[in-house]
């Protein structure tokens, strides 16, 4: 199949997804149903959906002895049968769907066919990545997005090396190439205390975003350990159980940081 032609493979009709969460507010306009796509490219400690990083199903298992498997296949219009429940709540709204993760880019040929199919059926579309992948992967993507949350964690190379696992050249370059074409793009900044709030990082976040002109805003995520639970049902460490939550003021001065640029600023999705 050739790149952003109308065929989508068989293969692709089908996915792995670990969760479907109706009525969300945060994650786009309006009224959306997120789609939680299995898999991740990067390793951030801070990550609330741990049970998204890897590829294949996990069984989370819970203080009071019962099990759950996070993860499961499902084809597209299983997916497009449940998002379709709330049709009626997206058009008074504005909302849509979102497909998020883990990173949905990680299955691009079942998040393609989950995109064609949503416009099929007159739903507004918005994709939530870490933008760590390959430009063949994202450009077929872009005709059928209607939003981009794009994350920017660190803009140093070494230090982003260090909390993600990945470079973020490829993120930047991605970043750039999609706003070039007239994707609409909120990029979005999780800010966790002594990882990436300091003036240095947000200057330069701010002087990046502002050199590319055609980012609609920033929303700053303040870090939160909401999902910190998760990582106990998994097995996994949680490595920043310290970190405490920053206050609103705090916010405030560093959203500042970035207005600096002349970068439209919001705290929060």
């Amino acid at each position: 199949m050739q790149a952003g032609s109308g065929e989508v493979p068989m293969a692709a009709t089908a996915g792995m997804i670990f969760d479907i969460q109706r009525y969300a507010l945060h994650d786009g306009a309006g009224i959306r149903t997120l789609v939680f796509l299995k898999g991740c490219p990067l390793r951030c400690p801070w990550c609330h959906n741990p049970e998204g990083q890897e590829k294949q199903p996990q069984v989370m298992r819970y203080e009071n002895g019962t099990e759950k498997v996070a993860g499961r296949r499902m084809r597209v219009d299983e997916v497009l049968r449940e998002v379709e429940k709330d049709t009626v709540f997206y058009d008074e709204s504005g909302g849509g769907v979102t497909f998020s993760g883990g990173d949905p880019l990680l299955q691009p040929g079942f998040l393609l066919a989950l995109l064609k199919a949503s416009k099929a059926h007159d739903l507004r579309t918005a994709v939530e990545t870490s933008g760590y992948a390959r430009w063949e992967d994202v450009e077929p993507l872009a005709p059928f997005v209607g939003l981009w949350l794009y994350d920017l964690k660190l803009m140093d190379d070494a230090r982003h090396r260090k909390w993600t696992g990945v470079s973020n050249a490829r993120i930047h370059e991605n970043l750039r190439r999609l706003t070039t074409s007239g994707a609409r793009v909120i990029v979005r900044i999780p800010l966790v205390p002594g990882v990436n709030d300091d003036r240095e990082n947000l200057a330069a976040t701010g002087r990046f975003v502002a050199s590319l002109g055609a980012v609609g805003e920033v929303h700053l995520l303040p870090y939160h350990r909401a999902g910190m639970s998760k990582y106990e049902r998994l097995g996994m460490p949680y490595t920043l159980g310290d970190t405490l939550e920053p206050p609103a003021e705090e916010m405030q001065r560093l959203a500042a940081i970035l207005q600096e640029w002349g970068v439209r600023t919001k705290i929060g999705g």
